[in-house]
């Protein structure tokens, strides 16, 4: 568990786990495959909370990832005209 002056800046296993909606054993595993950086604190791993989008980002599935490229693709081909003049703005 995150101590003293490192608590605000990072998390644990726990803590990423349950912002992921996974298991902790999930990131240990992602830790232990190096998808994860994290640092040994005793027994324990701790993230740098720096890292979270990027860990987030990793997380989504392909199939996730594809949903969001045509839903943003579809939104641009609806909307693009009003998304570039409020671009302006």
């Amino acid at each position: 568990m995150p101590t003293g002056e490192n608590k605000g800046e990072t998390m644990s296993t726990t803590e990423l786990a349950k912002m992921l909606g996974v298991s902790h054993v999930a990131v240990y595993k992602k830790i232990k495959s190096g998808r994860i950086k994290a640092q040994k604190v005793g027994r324990n791993y701790v993230i740098d909370r720096d890292q979270v989008p990027e860990i987030v980002g990793a997380v989504l599935s392909d199939d996730l990832k594809r949903r969001i490229d045509a839903s943003v693709k579809r939104i641009v081909r609806q909307y693009g005209e009003t998304l570039r003049l409020l671009g302006r703005e």
